[in-house]
């Protein structure tokens, strides 16, 4: 492999979520036709990468990383009036043009406004020329080489048909085969319906074509981003149970910034049945995404190694476990001293009446009133467990006991040492230092469990670098895309040397990318970054760098380990700050350099927003309209006319490429 690496080309290149761009024809959000334009403007400033955000319909969601189906292209990426069917002068053209005009200055936009006038605007010109859609021999040529359109287009009738809702609140239809999705597709009266679904996505990949074409004809390369997991809400989940495993979902376990772990609500894969179907399913997502992409980012790639499960009735991840898992037996734990008395004390959450007294107004009778209603006490101690009725913590917040009896319930549930997975099998907890049963053993104790501890992690990291090389290995290489993996977070040790094996780029944040094992946390110096991977600035889920550099603590510590000119100082944000982190950034060993669109644009004074925070994608943790709603200061033919930035930024392109 360090052959192939020494050949890496060394590229510069920018991260944007398609619906951020804004051109004089855009409408309310970017489209993909604007990434052309944009295209020209990365070519003029040396760039040679693009970066986007997933593209995939996600239905109500606004989170890209939602999707409801793995293949379908998001309607709102659609350019209406560039459509062979759109007409200015009907009144769908009209109102498409007062939109236009009403919404061109928003900062920015709103997803549920653009989702609903883009779909009904697409409704009317369906509508309105749908005897020739229908009959078209090129819609029928197209739906031939895109099978999966017919799982999605029966979804997306069944889920209007009942008002968006989840397939799992379907009356109906919840649980259809292959052959009942196909019966249905070919209905005669359903046959419109159904239809415009197809010719939404027929013209969705022609746009989006067109513009990946054009990016290629420039010598730039379009890089997607392939999210992991899929929303259990989705037409893959629907269709194809036997690929995922319904009563677990993913996410990560507790750390600073989440001590509760994320709970991503979506189901994790049943690798078994996929790969027994020699990984089809993930095979035609990725040649579906390579008619678009020569390079893409394989999201969280630490799930191919082991994916963080919780069960479905837990709200938090607190009480998750990895898989693949290597499960403590009781006889394990019968072998090491630990009564059964013990093994429930350490499994299942004690809970002492006082403690829920003490939310409850004082109130003794009250609260073993309260109590047992789902729980059970133990004798006459005044010591309760949860009734084995209680599946997770969604059932103790949808019981009707008072808020801070729940919450305080709630706390307790995620107190434990071992995490039950069956009958007479465990997992240590992830913060089971901090469990109360934990610290009630004594230091022998204590001993003998850790031991058993930390041999199952090791037998587990075995486990979780053979299903990465074996998962990783099937599908890097499916359309002929280079493969870029986020390998953010707290990582197996295998991670960077299969990763290496496989000619997959890692990725480095450079405000992240510290010894942090080390006294002082020093950052790694630049010239010791692998080759293979891609150095950033931010991503998506961050700060920008004017943000990072006027409001967060570790700014300084990187202001003082690496030299900046005497007019660069904390506190103060300007072009030359912004030229100064993009030059260091630009120093990297890595091969490729690939940085927000905001970072780069704030080598222009005039492209800041008034409030540093307005210029972010995403804030990790939070749901409002605010998030994924991003759009760029200025259209981008302003930004084609630029010459300083394009200047500015083609210096720091140079910088990576000289590799000064």
């Amino acid at each position: 492999m360090a052959s192939e690496i020494s050949s890496l080309e060394r590229k510069t290149g920018t991260a944007v979520p398609v619906s951020a761009l804004r051109t004089k024809s855009s409408l309310m959000c970017g489209e993909f036709l604007d990434l052309i334009p944009f295209a020209d403007f990365c070519k003029k400033s040396g760039l040679s990468i693009i970066q986007i955000l997933p593209v995939n319909d996600t239905g109500t969601e606004s989170s890209p990383y939602s999707a409801l189906s793995a293949f379908a292209l998001h309607p709102m990426y659609i350019s209406l009036t560039a459509l062979p069917e759109f007409d200015p002068l009907s009144d769908g053209g009209k109102k498409t043009e007062v939109l236009r005009k009403k919404h061109e200055s928003d900062a920015r936009f709103s997803y549920a406004l653009v989702r609903k006038e883009k779909i009904s605007l697409l409704r009317s010109i369906f509508s309105s020329k749908k005897e020739s859609i229908i009959s078209s021999s090129e819609l029928a040529s197209w739906i031939a080489g895109n099978e999966w359109i017919k799982v999605y287009a029966v979804f997306s009738y069944y889920k209007m048909q009942n008002n968006e809702a989840s397939w799992k609140q379907w009356k109906t239809f919840t649980n259809p085969s292959l052959e009942q999705i196909t019966k249905v597709w070919e209905t005669p009266v359903l046959q419109e319906d159904l239809l415009f679904y197809a010719w939404v996505q027929m013209r969705l990949d022609e746009q989006f074509a067109k513009a990946s074409n054009y990016c290629k004809s420039l010598g730039i390369a379009l890089k997607g981003d392939i999210p992991i997991m899929m929303n259990e809400d989705s037409s893959d989940a629907w269709a194809y149970p036997q690929f995922f495993i319904q009563s677990l979902r993913a996410g990560s376990p507790p750390d600073g910034p989440n001590p509760v772990g994320q709970n991503w609500g979506f189901p994790i894969y049943n690798w078994e049945s996929l790969a027994k179907d020699d990984y089809s399913w993930w095979k035609k997502r990725l040649l579906v995404s390579s008619r678009y992409y020569t390079m893409f980012r394989i999201d969280h790639v630490l799930g191919f190694f082991r994916i963080w499960a919780a069960g479905e009735y837990e709200c938090t991840a607190s009480c998750g476990f990895p898989l693949p898992n290597k499960n403590i037996t009781k006889k394990e734990l019968n072998d090491a001293g630990f009564s059964g008395d013990q093994i429930r004390w350490l499994s299942l959450p004690h809970v002492p009446t006082r403690s829920i007294e003490d939310v409850n107004n004082n109130d003794y009778l009250g609260t073993h009133g309260l109590l047992s209603t789902i729980m059970d006490r133990l004798g006459n101690e005044e010591l309760w467990v949860f009734k084995t009725s209680i599946r997770g913590d969604r059932d103790i917040w949808e019981s009707s006991l008072p808020h801070p009896v729940k919450e305080k319930l709630a706390q307790h549930w995620r107190d434990r040492c071992l995490i039950c997975l069956g009958k007479d099998f465990y997992s240590p907890s992830w913060i089971y230092q901090d469990s109360a049963a934990w610290k009630s053993l004594d230091r022998t104790m204590q001993e003998k469990l850790g031991r058993i501890f930390d041999d199952k992690k090791y037998e587990m990291e075995h486990l979780w670098e053979k299903q990465a090389r074996t998962l990783l290995s099937a599908l890097k290489d499916v359309g002929g895309m280079t493969p870029c993996a986020e390998d953010l977070g707290a990582l197996p040790d295998s991670v960077p040397h299969v990763l290496e094996d496989l000619g997959i780029y890692g990725l480095r944040v450079i405000r992240w990318h510290r010894a942090w094992h080390d006294y002082g946390q020093p950052f790694i110096p630049f010239s010791s970054y692998p080759e293979l991977s891609v150095a950033s600035t931010s991503v998506h889920d961050s700060s920008t760098l004017r943000l990072w550099w006027l409001t967060e603590s570790d700014a300084r510590d990187f202001y003082a380990a690496f030299p900046s000119p005497n007019n660069v100082v904390l506190g103060q944000y300007n072009p030359e700050t912004a030229r100064y982190l993009l030059g260091q950034a630009a120093r990297a060993a890595s091969a490729l350099c690939i940085h927000p669109v905001q970072d780069f644009l704030a080598l222009c004074a005039e492209y800041y927003a008034p409030d540093p925070q307005s210029e972010r994608v995403n804030i990790p943790g939070s749901v409002t309209e605010f998030n994924w709603t991003y759009r760029l200061p200025c259209l981008i033919e302003e930004l084609a006319a630029n010459v300083p930035l394009h200047k500015a930024i083609n210096e720091i392109a140079d910088m990576h490429t000289r590799k000064e």
